[in-house]
């Protein structure tokens, strides 16, 4: 399982296994790593699970399709890294991957 390390706006660091084919949503909330609300279940309706993907894994992790990038217009603190957790699918290239909430969702 690829290790995923969140870090809060803090920079408490919490590092899960996160099961491949799963969300970075649903690693976070098995896991009980604060900062992830995801009040819409995971359906790209909310933007409470808004992530900033570390800028050496942006290539991995890859670009917000289009409609993620229209509820990444109403999330507060975007930023270029900004992904909504949901929409991320863990995948065994992911292994190391860091990712920061933003102090928004605290």
């Amino acid at each position: 399982m690829p290790k995923i390390t969140f870090i809060d706006f803090e920079g408490t660091q919490r590092t899960v296994d996160g099961k491949i084919g799963d969300s970075l949503m649903e690693a976070a909330n098995s896991n009980d790593v604060p900062g992830i609300d995801a009040d819409c279940g995971g359906a790209c309706a909310c933007a409470t699970c808004h992530v900033y993907i570390s800028e050496d894994w942006l290539n991995v992790v890859g670009k917000p399709a289009e409609l993620e990038a229209e509820m990444l217009d109403v999330a507060e603190e975007v930023n270029d890294t900004s992904r909504l957790s949901c929409q991320v699918t863990v995948t065994q290239e992911m292994d190391g991957l860091i990712v920061t909430t933003p102090e928004s969702q605290f």
